[in-house]
């Protein structure tokens, strides 16, 4: 069964005394970044690595993440691609009625992410971030093992890795395949949320998510003052770093479309391919 928070085998460092038993990050201490940085790059279509995953979403014990928690309570929201934790973070302080899950690929960064959110735990009061969690996973690979049809309220891509050479297109976050996935565990009226620095990388968002019948673009005028876009414009690492440099954020929001509204777009885009072939 995967998913738990449970730590990773932990380097150590010397202590100021000399000795090399003291680990880098004591459990409820606030971890630093310089002792989990990995590179920012990887091959998620790659079978060089192991993740431990449930075999459906019923046999996922969200309990081990979130304190208090049924099992099989299910996250609202979802941050893919984490990183850091920011975006995470800010979610679980702006909505503590909902339950946000952070996923990564790199082990190092999940286990700082871990780290973080068990120091916030254990220094905050009244159960503040109970409803944050971080899991260690591949979501191109395993999104449909965690997660049932309709069970999701929002998901955030941030920031994701552009793959910019044509070859490794198929590994961006954000594809046709991937969004049927995504459309799958959304609610009807759920929300997907996209953010980038690189304007091509935006435009094939836009592209992909404007060209699948199950989603539909809310003009962002419609909800820049959604607390979830400023947290996701404002409070990422990624986000921070690009505002420093003084570069363009390009972001997106997308409405997972109801059964109803799905059929009904399905049918323009048949007539319109009907009437491009006459």
């Amino acid at each position: 069964r995967g998913g738990t928070m449970e730590p990773m085998a932990t380097k150590k460092r010397k202590s100021a005394s000399g000795d090399e038993d003291s680990l880098i990050t004591k459990e409820g201490e606030m971890p630093q970044k310089r002792f989990y940085r990995q590179r920012a790059h990887c091959n998620p279509l790659s079978h060089n690595d192991a993740f431990s995953y449930p075999t459906t979403p019923g046999r996922m014990d969200w309990s081990a993440l979130y304190p208090g928690a049924a099992s099989d309570v299910v996250p609202d929201f979802v941050d893919v691609g984490c990183g850091f934790g920011g975006l995470t973070v800010a979610l679980a302080k702006h909505f503590p009625e909902q339950r946000v899950l952070a996923t990564e690929i790199r082990a190092k960064v999940c286990e700082y992410v871990r780290l973080r959110i068990e120091a916030l735990r254990a220094k905050g009061t009244d159960g503040a971030f109970q409803n944050a969690a971080v899991i260690r996973s591949n979501s191109m690979r395993y999104m449909p093992n965690y997660f049932p049809r309709a069970s999701v309220s929002k998901l955030f891509f941030c920031f994701p890795d552009p793959h910019f050479k044509v070859k490794n297109h198929r590994r961006r976050i954000v594809s046709e395949t991937l969004l049927s996935e995504y459309a799958y565990i959304l609610k009807p009226g759920g929300i997907l949320y996209t953010i980038t620095d690189v304007e091509e990388l935006h435009q094939w968002h836009v592209a992909k998510c404007e060209a699948h019948p199950c989603f539909a673009r809310i003009p962002n005028s419609d909800v820049e003052q959604d607390p979830a876009v400023q947290c996701m414009v404002n409070e990422t690492e990624e986000g921070k770093k690009v505002a420093r440099v003084g570069n363009a954020k390009y972001w997106a929001v997308f409405r997972r479309l109801s059964h109803e509204e799905t059929i009904e777009t399905r049918g323009k885009y048949s007539t319109a391919s009907t009437s491009s072939v006459s």
